[in-house]
């Protein structure tokens, strides 16, 4: 799939929650079980503010079709090198390889700011993220046990860590 790779900004906020939208009353990709109003957009960005973060759009007419951001695992220094994943591909296009192109150029970007360590958290009944991830190199690192409810169904909250030092 050949899709072009924008920097991510303030107003890409209601493409990606239009994104981010479908995965909230449709699976357990997103934790939240209720669609976010536009008007969260700015502070659902906020947190990736000064790590990467792109959107994924179709070279011919710029449609959105996916997003991936960076954001710090902890506020505190002792984990200034540590970040966190958050992609979300459009409805209909996953399975195409724009998680691998989008999560390539984050990765790149995250080596040149010096992170060391990217951590992912994943519902457990969400196995083709588990997939995808362990696919591109990270590995199962912890499991947190039924924490997680959306449905009436519980689950678990799976970690996994991808190192960059090389």
């Amino acid at each position: 799939m050949n899709v072009r790779l924008e920097p991510l900004g303030e107003g890409d906020g209601g493409e990606v929650l239009d994104i981010f939208n479908h995965y909230t009353d449709s699976g357990f990709s997103a934790y939240t079980d209720s669609p976010l109003p536009y008007s969260s957009a700015a502070s659902f960005l906020a947190p990736s503010a000064g790590y990467p973060a792109c959107m994924a759009r179709t070279p011919d007419d710029g449609y959105a079709v996916g997003f991936g951001m960076l954001r710090p695992y902890s506020p505190l220094p002792a984990f200034s090198r540590t970040a966190e994943l958050t992609c979300f591909i459009r409805d209909g296009w996953t399975g195409c390889g724009i998680g691998g192109i989008l999560l390539e150029r984050l990765l790149a970007e995250a080596r040149a700011m010096e992170i060391s360590t990217i951590v992912s958290s994943i519902s457990s009944l969400n196995p083709g993220s588990i997939r995808f991830h362990l696919k591109h190199g990270f590995v199962e690192c912890g499991r947190l046990q039924g924490v997680g409810e959306k449905f009436a169904r519980s689950f678990d909250v799976v970690y996994c860590q991808k190192t960059l030092r090389e």
